[in-house]
């Protein structure tokens, strides 16, 4: 019995190493950081156990009152070039302090399904950093998340209904898997936020095949909008200031009075 009970317990230990993210190589990215960083300044959180890595970078004209917490595609680091990096430091020109925060990594290699049991631990870090720009005065807390970021923000916006003023999704994807967090599509129609659901013409195919579908998802939701941006593919490395700019003229628009 006792023989039986060491096996189960190995299998649950070694289970919950696989669905570990990887922190050396977070670590990496950190040591990079600090080395090269330009602007901002790097805050570490702690989220559990956990700390992790943010760029914080404030307002230049105004208080924290406005923040926008911004989330990196898969396998990336919070100063990716050049959508995330473009976001968190042109942001803080139109009056919104960002924290680009770093999410849980697998390894090098790893496909998008191994990032979905990732998901309860980028909650935890979202609501961290909600915690946190609290801390520095924010009222209005938005969510910007890109590829997989914005996976993660919309599991946590459905999850948390409540922390935040508005999603920025760039790039969502509806993912074709069975995994209970990868079910985007249940969660779209719980986000009663503004919402602005970003995508290019020549996006991933779980991107652009499901545009339709997402519009659809979110029909009840009357602050919803939808933007495809023409000529662009995943990456907005053409003109990744159009889409920042598409984005801070939407956040100006939520903070309007109706």
């Amino acid at each position: 019995m006792i023989a039986r009970l060491l096996v189960f317990w190995g299998c649950s230990v070694l289970a919950q190493m696989a669905l570990a993210g990887d922190q050396p190589r977070e670590l990496d990215y950190a040591a990079n950081l600090q080395r090269n960083l330009g602007m901002g300044q790097i805050v570490w959180l702690n989220a559990g156990d956990q700390k992790f890595l943010g760029l914080l970078t404030e307002a230049e004209k105004s208080d924290n009152s406005n923040a926008a917490i911004v989330l990196h595609d898969q396998g990336e680091q919070p100063d990716q070039q050049f959508l995330i990096h473009g976001l968190r430091t042109v942001l803080p020109q139109h009056n919104w302090t960002t924290l680009a925060v770093q999410l849980p990594l697998r390894e090098i290699g790893a496909g998008a399904a191994d990032y979905y049991p990732l998901f309860d631990e980028a909650r935890e870090r979202i609501r961290a950093s909600v915690e946190f720009l609290r801390g520095k005065g924010a009222k209005n807390i938005a969510v910007i998340g890109y590829g997989m970021g914005a996976a993660m923000a919309a599991y946590s916006i459905s999850l948390d209904p409540d922390a935040l003023l508005a999603l920025a999704a760039i790039s969502l994807p509806l993912p074709d898997s069975d995994l209970p967090q990868a079910q985007i599509g249940q969660f779209i129609p719980k986000i009663a936020l503004p919402f602005l659901d970003l995508y290019a013409e020549f996006d991933l195919p779980e991107v652009v095949d499901t545009a339709r579908q997402r519009r659809m998802l979110a029909k009840d939701n009357p602050v919803y909008r939808q933007i495809r941006i023409n000529g662009e593919n995943h990456a907005y490395q053409h003109d990744p200031g159009m889409v920042i700019k598409r984005v801070y003229s939407w956040l100006a628009l939520t903070l309007s009075p109706n």
